[in-house]
Parts: C-alpha cells; sequence; structure tokens
C-alpha cells in the first residue's frame, strides 16, 4: 500500500508565502511525474503544477513566477514554495503521484494525498 501525506498549509496574509510537502511512503518501487492541484469551494480541482522524474516542471499559467514545484528523488518528496500569494490561492491543495508500486507485479496507480488547507486573508 502507498500513501501520500501532505504538510505546510496554513493561515497567510497577502504577499505572504509558505512551503507544501507531500511524501510518499509505502511500497514503492519508482515514481514518475508528481504534482500538485488545489480545490477552491465550488470550484473544480485545478492543475498547480507538475514534475517529472527528471525534473522537467509545468505550471497554470496564473502561478507562473510565484509557485515552484521541486522533488526530492531520494525521499519520495514533491514540495511546492508558493510565493506572494493572494486571496484567490485560497484552497485546498493536493499532491498527487505516477507510481510503480512494488512487489511480484508492479501495478502502476495515481495516488492522491488527502489535502492541506492554504487560507490567503488579512
Amino acid at each position: 500500500q502507498v500513501q501520500l501525506v501532505e504538510s505546510g498549509g496554513g493561515l497567510v496574509q497577502p504577499g505572504g508565502s509558505l512551503r507544501l510537502s507531500c511524501a510518499a511512503s509505502g511500497s514503492i518501487f519508482s515514481i514518475n511525474a508528481m504534482g500538485w492541484y488545489r480545490q477552491a469551494p465550488g470550484k473544480q480541482r485545478e492543475l498547480v503544477a507538475t514534475i517529472t522524474s527528471g525534473g522537467s516542471t509545468n505550471y497554470a499559467d496564473s502561478v507562473k513566477g510565484r509557485f515552484t514545484i521541486s522533488r526530492d528523488n531520494a525521499k519520495n518528496t514533491v514540495y511546492l514554495q508558493v510565493n506572494s500569494l493572494k486571496p484567490e490561492d485560497t484552497a485546498v491543495y493536493y499532491c498527487n503521484a505516477d507510481i510503480y508500486e512494488d512487489g511480484r507485479i508492479r501495478y502502476r496507480r495515481i495516488y492522491w494525498g488527502q489535502g492541506t488547507q492554504v487560507t490567503v486573508s488579512s
């Protein structure tokens, strides 16, 4: 079994920063792409940023220049540095990972974390 656990969310003033973390654990053979998504109240979940195992990144236009995704492959962890936060960034942030499970059969599955709340308000 594999789990993704996020941390680092919280309440921050406009213009502030946070660093979100998401650690994958369990029976992992390898991890392909990892990503961050967010869902604001009453809205659909949307892509924030993704990063491949080789480090190539992709960002939503709304966060380019303010957010930075990175990963530590040795720790099976993905990070999201969020700077210059705006009230419209308020959402639950979810990480996901494309994982090959370790075992006799190496199943490939997409896993999601439980989410971490980011609230931007003065």
